[in-house]
């Protein structure tokens, strides 16, 4: 059985807080010696769409995932494997039906980061854990406090998968954890039958680089490149 290194949640400058190029993560994943990368903009894809095709020239032995970090009304989601940007301002429920409809898979980023726009700061929203293929039981972001632990916790009581992200912002923390799988996580059918061998390979970035993240807000916003807003007369809180 072949075995997968993936990093699930990454971000390049089509983010709001981020000025990673799709180039840099895709060379940065393959020098490192990952299989699979998934970038996860907040609220769009065009990026990983690009990562997509630099891959396919440059990095042909690593597979990239178009993802999204969706904020929804009830906190983050991440959808993998999308052919089209779900957009904010949904419900929990109405996101991750939008991701379902797409042939996609859904997982919880950072579920207990105080900093965030975490889904399970509120108990009730626990309901939806059935519905989700993977918890983030290690994301590399969680600076302060508990919540990885926490997280890892979860899923282990909620029969859930959990996995190791960097949630990278800039290409240098690409890979510093990431999770390897027994399987081919390719696809979508591949990875959510690859999700129970997952084992999480755990590490963090300088505190440093995380100072990128304020300086990346102010030079998007300088750019014209904020965050995505909902559409209509729905709102949600702005977290980050």
């Amino acid at each position: 059985m072949p075995r997968a290194f993936a990093d699930l949640h990454t971000h390049s400058r089509a983010s709001f807080d981020s000025l990673a190029s799709p180039a840099a993560l895709v060379r940065t994943a393959a020098r490192h010696g990952l299989t699979h990368l998934a970038i996860t903009d907040h609220d769009r894809i065009d990026g990983a769409v690009e990562a997509q095709a630099i891959a396919r020239e440059v990095a042909p032995e690593l597979t990239v995932i178009v993802g999204e970090e969706i904020r929804t009304v009830d906190g983050d989601l991440i959808g993998l494997f999308l052919d089209r940007a779900v957009p904010p301002g949904l419900t929990a429920d109405e996101a991750m039906a939008e991701v379902r409809a797409q042939g996609g898979l859904v997982g919880i980023p950072h579920p207990f980061d105080r900093f965030r726009g975490s889904l399970l700061r509120d108990a009730r929203r626990e309901a939806l854990l059935p519905a989700v293929d993977w918890i983030e039981a290690y994301n590399a972001r969680v600076a302060v406090g508990n919540g990885n632990v926490r997280a890892a916790e979860l899923a282990h009581d909620a029969g859930r998968p959990g996995i190791a992200v960097s949630d990278a912002h800039s290409a240098f923390e690409v890979g510093v954890a990431y999770t390897a799988f027994d399987g081919d996580p390719t696809t979508a059918s591949g990875l959510l039958a690859a999700l129970p061998s997952a084992e999480l390979v755990t590490g963090r970035a300088s505190f440093y680089l995380r100072l990128l993240t304020p300086v990346a807000k102010v030079v998007q916003r300088a750019r014209g490149n904020g965050r995505v807003r909902p559409s209509g007369d729905r709102s949600v809180p702005l977290g980050r």
